[in-house]
Protein backbone atom coordinates (compact mmCIF):
# COMPACT_ATOMS: atom_id res chain seq x y z
CA UNK A 1 0.00 0.00 0.00
CA UNK A 2 1.11 3.54 -0.66
CA UNK A 3 0.59 6.20 2.05
CA UNK A 4 -2.86 7.78 2.28
CA UNK A 5 -1.40 11.26 1.83
CA UNK A 6 0.22 10.17 -1.45
CA UNK A 7 -3.06 8.66 -2.62
CA UNK A 8 -4.85 11.93 -1.93
CA UNK A 9 -2.12 13.92 -3.68
CA UNK A 10 -2.43 11.78 -6.82
CA UNK A 11 -6.23 11.92 -6.85
CA UNK A 12 -6.24 15.71 -6.49
CA UNK A 13 -3.52 16.09 -9.12
CA UNK A 14 -5.39 14.01 -11.69
CA UNK A 15 -8.59 15.97 -11.02
CA UNK A 16 -6.74 19.26 -11.64
CA UNK A 17 -5.10 17.90 -14.79
CA UNK A 18 -8.45 16.75 -16.15
CA UNK A 19 -9.93 20.20 -15.54
CA UNK A 20 -6.98 21.85 -17.29
CA UNK A 21 -7.24 19.42 -20.21
CA UNK A 22 -10.96 20.06 -20.64
CA UNK A 23 -10.51 23.84 -20.52
CA UNK A 24 -7.71 23.71 -23.12
CA UNK A 25 -9.82 21.56 -25.43
CA UNK A 26 -12.77 23.91 -25.16
CA UNK A 27 -10.56 26.93 -25.90
CA UNK A 28 -9.59 25.21 -29.14
CA UNK A 29 -13.19 24.33 -29.99
CA UNK A 30 -12.52 20.65 -29.36
CA UNK A 31 -14.38 17.96 -27.45
CA UNK A 32 -12.46 17.19 -24.21
CA UNK A 33 -13.35 13.52 -24.70
CA UNK A 34 -11.11 13.48 -27.80
CA UNK A 35 -7.94 13.92 -25.71
CA UNK A 36 -6.50 11.03 -23.67
CA UNK A 37 -4.40 11.34 -20.53
CA UNK A 38 -1.34 9.09 -20.58
CA UNK A 39 0.31 8.69 -17.18
CA UNK A 40 4.05 8.59 -17.82
CA UNK A 41 5.04 6.24 -15.02
CA UNK A 42 8.79 5.83 -15.43
CA UNK A 43 10.39 4.82 -12.07
CA UNK A 44 6.97 4.47 -10.41
CA UNK A 45 6.31 1.32 -8.41
CA UNK A 46 3.71 -1.29 -9.24
CA UNK A 47 1.76 -0.15 -6.16
CA UNK A 48 1.77 3.51 -7.24
CA UNK A 49 0.64 2.64 -10.76
CA UNK A 50 -1.99 0.20 -9.50
CA UNK A 51 -3.53 2.92 -7.32
CA UNK A 52 -3.40 5.55 -10.06
CA UNK A 53 -5.09 3.13 -12.49
CA UNK A 54 -8.31 3.62 -10.52
CA UNK A 55 -8.18 7.38 -11.19
CA UNK A 56 -9.49 9.01 -14.42
CA UNK A 57 -6.33 8.18 -16.36
CA UNK A 58 -6.84 6.71 -19.83
CA UNK A 59 -3.58 4.84 -20.39
CA UNK A 60 -0.03 4.39 -19.13
CA UNK A 61 3.29 5.13 -20.81
CA UNK A 62 6.55 3.35 -20.05
CA UNK A 63 10.04 4.47 -21.05
CA UNK A 64 11.87 1.32 -19.95
CA UNK A 65 11.19 -2.16 -21.27
CA UNK A 66 11.73 -3.85 -17.91
CA UNK A 67 9.13 -1.60 -16.29
CA UNK A 68 6.60 -2.32 -19.04
CA UNK A 69 7.16 -6.04 -18.54
CA UNK A 70 6.92 -5.85 -14.75
CA UNK A 71 3.81 -3.68 -14.59
CA UNK A 72 1.99 -5.41 -17.45
CA UNK A 73 2.64 -8.86 -16.02
CA UNK A 74 1.54 -7.67 -12.55
CA UNK A 75 -1.74 -6.30 -13.95
CA UNK A 76 -0.86 -2.86 -12.57
CA UNK A 77 -2.78 -0.97 -15.27
CA UNK A 78 -6.10 -2.60 -14.26
CA UNK A 79 -7.00 -3.36 -17.86
CA UNK A 80 -6.14 0.08 -19.23
CA UNK A 81 -3.74 0.22 -22.20
CA UNK A 82 0.00 0.38 -21.70
CA UNK A 83 2.04 2.26 -24.31
CA UNK A 84 5.79 2.22 -24.85
CA UNK A 85 7.01 5.82 -25.09
CA UNK A 86 10.79 5.57 -24.66
CA UNK A 87 13.64 4.81 -27.03
CA UNK A 88 13.26 1.18 -28.09
CA UNK A 89 16.36 -0.89 -28.83
CA UNK A 90 15.90 -3.51 -31.52
CA UNK A 91 17.15 -6.30 -29.23
CA UNK A 92 14.25 -5.63 -26.82
CA UNK A 93 11.43 -5.52 -29.36
CA UNK A 94 10.22 -9.04 -28.55
CA UNK A 95 9.44 -8.02 -24.96
CA UNK A 96 7.38 -5.02 -26.05
CA UNK A 97 5.34 -6.37 -28.97
CA UNK A 98 2.28 -8.07 -27.55
CA UNK A 99 2.52 -6.12 -24.28
CA UNK A 100 2.31 -2.53 -25.51
CA UNK A 101 -0.99 -1.57 -27.10
CA UNK A 102 0.90 1.17 -28.95
CA UNK A 103 4.62 1.76 -29.51
CA UNK A 104 4.93 5.54 -29.74
CA UNK A 105 8.64 5.84 -30.52
CA UNK A 106 9.38 4.19 -33.86
CA UNK A 107 12.09 6.04 -35.77
CA UNK A 108 13.92 3.67 -38.15
CA UNK A 109 13.29 1.07 -40.82
CA UNK A 110 15.38 -1.40 -38.82
CA UNK A 111 13.02 -1.01 -35.88
CA UNK A 112 10.03 -1.35 -38.22
CA UNK A 113 11.40 -4.63 -39.52
CA UNK A 114 11.95 -6.04 -36.02
CA UNK A 115 8.49 -5.03 -34.81
CA UNK A 116 6.79 -6.45 -37.90
CA UNK A 117 8.63 -9.76 -37.53
CA UNK A 118 7.74 -10.02 -33.83
CA UNK A 119 4.10 -9.17 -34.52
CA UNK A 120 3.91 -11.78 -37.27
CA UNK A 121 5.31 -14.39 -34.89
CA UNK A 122 2.56 -13.59 -32.38
CA UNK A 123 -0.16 -13.40 -35.03
CA UNK A 124 -1.12 -9.81 -34.28
CA UNK A 125 -1.02 -6.31 -35.74
CA UNK A 126 1.13 -3.94 -33.69
CA UNK A 127 -0.01 -0.35 -33.61
CA UNK A 128 2.75 2.27 -33.76
CA UNK A 129 3.46 5.98 -33.92
CA UNK A 130 6.38 7.51 -35.74
CA UNK A 131 8.50 9.73 -33.51
CA UNK A 132 9.47 13.11 -34.96
CA UNK A 133 12.54 14.97 -33.69
CA UNK A 134 10.71 18.23 -34.14
CA UNK A 135 13.44 20.40 -32.60
CA UNK A 136 16.32 18.75 -34.50
CA UNK A 137 18.05 17.92 -31.21
CA UNK A 138 21.07 15.64 -31.43
CA UNK A 139 20.33 14.19 -27.99
CA UNK A 140 16.86 12.96 -28.96
CA UNK A 141 15.53 10.06 -30.98
CA UNK A 142 13.10 10.51 -33.84
CA UNK A 143 13.28 11.39 -37.51
CA UNK A 144 13.31 14.88 -38.96
CA UNK A 145 10.09 16.13 -40.55
CA UNK A 146 11.51 15.69 -44.05
CA UNK A 147 12.51 12.09 -43.27
CA UNK A 148 9.01 11.16 -42.17
CA UNK A 149 7.79 10.29 -45.65
CA UNK A 150 10.11 7.39 -46.58
CA UNK A 151 9.68 5.92 -43.08
CA UNK A 152 5.90 6.27 -43.25
CA UNK A 153 5.86 4.62 -46.65
CA UNK A 154 7.97 1.72 -45.36
CA UNK A 155 5.74 1.34 -42.30
CA UNK A 156 2.55 1.39 -44.34
CA UNK A 157 3.89 -1.52 -46.39
CA UNK A 158 4.37 -3.77 -43.35
CA UNK A 159 1.52 -6.30 -43.08
CA UNK A 160 1.70 -6.66 -39.29
CA UNK A 161 1.93 -2.97 -38.42
CA UNK A 162 -0.60 -0.19 -38.36
CA UNK A 163 0.62 3.39 -38.18
CA UNK A 164 -1.76 5.43 -36.02
CA UNK A 165 -0.01 8.80 -36.05
CA UNK A 166 2.93 10.81 -34.75
CA UNK A 167 4.71 11.54 -31.48
CA UNK A 168 7.09 14.35 -30.55
CA UNK A 169 8.93 15.99 -27.64
CA UNK A 170 9.77 19.64 -28.34
CA UNK A 171 12.96 21.07 -26.79
CA UNK A 172 12.49 21.33 -23.02
CA UNK A 173 14.21 24.73 -22.84
CA UNK A 174 12.12 26.38 -25.57
CA UNK A 175 9.94 29.35 -24.68
CA UNK A 176 6.18 29.28 -25.16
CA UNK A 177 6.13 30.78 -28.65
CA UNK A 178 8.57 28.33 -30.28
CA UNK A 179 6.99 25.43 -28.37
CA UNK A 180 3.59 26.37 -29.76
CA UNK A 181 5.08 26.54 -33.26
CA UNK A 182 6.58 23.06 -32.81
CA UNK A 183 3.17 21.72 -31.74
CA UNK A 184 1.47 23.43 -34.68
CA UNK A 185 4.05 21.96 -37.05
CA UNK A 186 3.26 18.50 -35.68
CA UNK A 187 -0.45 19.05 -36.29
CA UNK A 188 0.28 20.06 -39.88
CA UNK A 189 2.53 17.02 -40.38
CA UNK A 190 -0.19 14.69 -39.13
CA UNK A 191 -2.72 16.26 -41.49
CA UNK A 192 -0.31 15.95 -44.42
CA UNK A 193 0.39 12.30 -43.56
CA UNK A 194 -3.32 11.52 -43.28
CA UNK A 195 -3.94 13.16 -46.66
CA UNK A 196 -1.62 10.65 -48.33
CA UNK A 197 -4.23 7.98 -47.66
CA UNK A 198 -2.03 4.98 -46.96
CA UNK A 199 -4.20 1.88 -46.78
CA UNK A 200 -2.33 0.48 -43.78
CA UNK A 201 -2.29 3.71 -41.79
CA UNK A 202 -4.93 5.43 -39.68
CA UNK A 203 -3.39 8.79 -38.87
CA UNK A 204 -5.59 9.89 -35.99
CA UNK A 205 -3.22 10.10 -33.00
CA UNK A 206 -0.96 13.02 -32.14
CA UNK A 207 1.00 12.37 -28.95
CA UNK A 208 2.66 15.50 -27.61
CA UNK A 209 2.71 17.62 -24.49
CA UNK A 210 4.02 16.78 -21.02
CA UNK A 211 3.55 18.10 -17.47
CA UNK A 212 4.76 21.63 -18.27
CA UNK A 213 3.08 22.19 -21.64
CA UNK A 214 0.20 19.75 -22.09
CA UNK A 215 -2.48 22.49 -22.16
CA UNK A 216 -0.74 24.23 -25.05
CA UNK A 217 -0.33 20.90 -26.84
CA UNK A 218 -4.07 20.27 -26.59
CA UNK A 219 -4.80 23.74 -27.98
CA UNK A 220 -2.63 22.81 -30.97
CA UNK A 221 -4.22 19.41 -31.63
CA UNK A 222 -2.75 16.76 -29.30
CA UNK A 223 -4.93 13.67 -28.87
CA UNK A 224 -2.65 12.12 -26.21
CA UNK A 225 -0.74 14.07 -23.56
CA UNK A 226 1.96 12.30 -21.54
CA UNK A 227 1.97 13.56 -17.95
CA UNK A 228 4.17 12.13 -15.22
CA UNK A 229 5.56 14.57 -12.65
CA UNK A 230 2.29 16.49 -12.38
CA UNK A 231 0.56 13.24 -11.34
CA UNK A 232 3.14 11.41 -9.27
CA UNK A 233 5.49 14.16 -8.08
CA UNK A 234 9.21 14.49 -8.77
CA UNK A 235 10.91 11.29 -9.90
CA UNK A 236 13.39 9.42 -7.74
CA UNK A 237 16.08 8.50 -10.26
CA UNK A 238 17.88 6.33 -7.71
CA UNK A 239 15.26 3.70 -8.63
CA UNK A 240 16.41 3.50 -12.25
Amino acid sequence: MIPEAQQQQMAEAVARIRETMAAAARRAGRNPADVSLCAACKTRTVEEVRYSADLPIDLFGENHVQELVEKTDAGAYHGKPGHFIGHLQTNKVNKVVGRAALIQSVDSTRLLDKIDTAAERLGLTQQILIEINIGAEESKSGVGPNDLWPLLEAAAAKPHLQVRGLMAIPPADADDDPTRRFFAQMRELLAAAAARGYENAQMDILSMGMSHDYAMAIEEGATIVRVGTAIYGARDYSKT
